[in-house]
């Protein structure tokens, strides 16, 4: 079995694995990079993670120091997912201005994801870069961890 588009619960995703029998691979993507650019391993016993790119894909980290996620974090470094490969797209249909803000100068396509690779080069993603915003006082807030916060309060619920 395969699952993407969202971050499938861990909780889910190992009573899935244990119910079925069967490995659940879990994959990464966005439409910019032609669905799928990393898949875990069907041998790989962790969960939780998506895996590490596919051949056709390169993954990199940009530092997001405003959420303090740098890509020379130890043990595991951290940051802004960023991808580039044959199967990226080249730019937004006569929209050169959308272009220009989602491809660096190198050519890296900027997810607005932030992942973390571990040792072995497998890709997890932990938070979202794009929808952070500056408070008056300059402080930095993603709205996602609020609402993380928020759903678990059963008068919210």
């Amino acid at each position: 079995m395969v699952t993407g588009s969202a971050p499938i619960d861990l909780e889910v995703l190992n009573f899935l694995k244990i119910c079925f029998c069967c490995p659940i691979l879990e994959g990464y993507g966005l439409t910019e990079t032609s669905a799928a650019t990393s898949l875990t391993d069907p041998t790989d016993p962790v969960s939780g993670h998506v895996g590490g790119p596919l051949e056709c894909s390169k993954f990199r980290l940009r530092d997001v120091p405003e959420m303090q996620y740098l890509a020379s974090d130890k043990p595991y470094p951290r940051g802004e997912v960023q991808i580039k490969g044959t199967n990226v797209t080249s730019g937004y249909y006569l929209r050169p201005d959308k272009t220009a803000e989602s491809f660096d100068s190198e050519g890296w396509f900027c997810t607005g994801d932030v992942g973390m690779i571990y040792p072995n080069g497998s890709l997890k993603i932990i938070d979202r870069a794009k929808n952070i915003f500056k408070l008056s006082q300059g402080e930095y807030i993603a709205p996602e961890k609020l609402e993380n916060i928020y759903i678990l309060l059963p008068l919210i619920g």
